[in-house]
């Protein structure tokens, strides 16, 4: 299971260690650190050793490591309230086009992830059509 990292990437470096980070875990496919600019204390991003701008481009062997490294760092928090958020491209708020996790502790209602949901009504008919389209 080799790495692929790239040079320009900025989690790339990191991982590489040409620029600094607290490391909190790594292992042979993922690095986990505390995020620099967090959203509430302990806030960690968890990142594969694979450079994938977007989930569904990381191979699975990589993909597989990522929320048992999440799951630790999680537990090791203690925190009863906490998000684990991972976006794909721009549009869905990502900002370093490589595949990360985010461990966001939520101690309170202003700390933390804050965020709407615009839940919408969905018609059951539509999504039966959607499900027989995806194909799975």
């Amino acid at each position: 299971m080799a790495s692929k990292l790239v040079a320009e990437c900025l989690f790339c470096k990191i991982i590489r260690g040409e620029i600094p980070s607290v490391k909190l875990l790594e292992t042979a496919t993922t690095f986990a650190f505390l995020d620099i600019g967090p959203l509430s204390e302990g806030h960690a991003l968890v990142v594969p050793k694979f450079h994938a701008e977007k989930m569904h481009q990381l191979p699975d062997e990589f993909l597989a490591d990522a929320m048992p490294v999440a799951k630790k760092i999680a537990a090791a928090l203690g925190a009863d309230n906490y998000n684990i958020l991972q976006n794909n491209g721009r549009l869905a708020h990502q900002e370093v086009p490589h595949v990360h996790f985010h461990v966001i502790p939520k101690p309170s209602t202003d700390k933390g992830l804050i965020i709407e949901w615009p839940a919408q009504k969905a018609d059951v008919e539509h999504l039966k059509e959607l499900a027989r389209n995806m194909k799975l």
